[in-house]
């Protein structure tokens, strides 16, 4: 890991989260939202890889330091998730990313896998400061998006075999933000599972879907943020 933890204000309290910028110093922002298992070194490493192609990347930790090592660890983490808490957190790191030294532009984008997909819309959709959007196999019971509320175009990320986010529950999805009149590109992904981008778990890692998803996120970042 190349970056650092840092802390920032979240409305009186002290949030924290990992940092890492690019060479030069500078570049557009990005949030990067964890998946359930918290702030592991798995976000820690898409954060190091965006900086490495010249994006400032935070990944705030929105279990405070806790992080999951199975999976009956994680969906307790989940479920026990504060929602309006989180939505701070979230808008608080958006403020941070933009208020750093190097980070350009008026906007940053935002990433998010697994329950980081869903909050990642969530927070596009809370933020006008979200410039860009991108969702990877999204879900949350609790997490609710007002899409109404969305300036963000969204790029989306899913997988066939994927009992938790099913490919109808994203083609709805994406006709709900039609229908609202966003702007939105989802990517269905045949054969793959839940998880596909994640290479700390070789049982789901699809490595050419991950390559592919990769290029596509960073050119929709660099279309819509600079």
């Amino acid at each position: 890991m190349r970056g650092k933890i840092v802390e920032f204000s979240s409305n009186g309290a002290s949030s924290r989260g990992y940092l890492s910028k690019p060479g030069s110093g500078k570049g557009p922002g990005v949030i990067v939202i964890q998946e359930w298992w918290g702030l592991v070194d798995h976000i820690k490493d898409v954060a190091d890889r965006l900086a490495d192609e010249g994006f400032v990347a935070l990944a705030p930790d929105l279990y405070h330091g806790k992080t999951a090592r199975s999976r009956d660890e994680a969906a307790k983490l989940f479920m026990a998730l504060n929602i309006a808490q989180t939505e701070k957190d979230l808008r608080c790191a958006i403020r941070y990313a933009l208020e750093l030294e190097g980070t350009t532009g008026k906007q940053v984008g935002t990433v998010g896998f697994c329950m980081g997909g869903q909050l990642s819309l969530y927070a596009a959709c809370a933020n006008a400061d979200v410039g860009a959007c991108v969702n990877f196999y999204g879900i949350h019971p609790n997490v609710h998006p007002n899409l109404a509320n969305l300036q963000a175009p969204v790029l989306g990320f899913f997988a066939e075999n994927d009992s938790s986010v099913t490919p109808d529950a994203a083609r709805k999805l994406e006709g709900e933000l039609r229908h609202a009149g966003k702007q939105v590109e989802f990517h269905i992904y045949g054969g793959a599972g839940h998880a596909f981008f994640n290479e700390t778990r070789p049982e789901v890692y699809n490595e050419v879907y991950a390559r592919q998803s990769w290029k596509r996120m960073l050119q929709f970042f660099r279309e819509h943020l600079g």
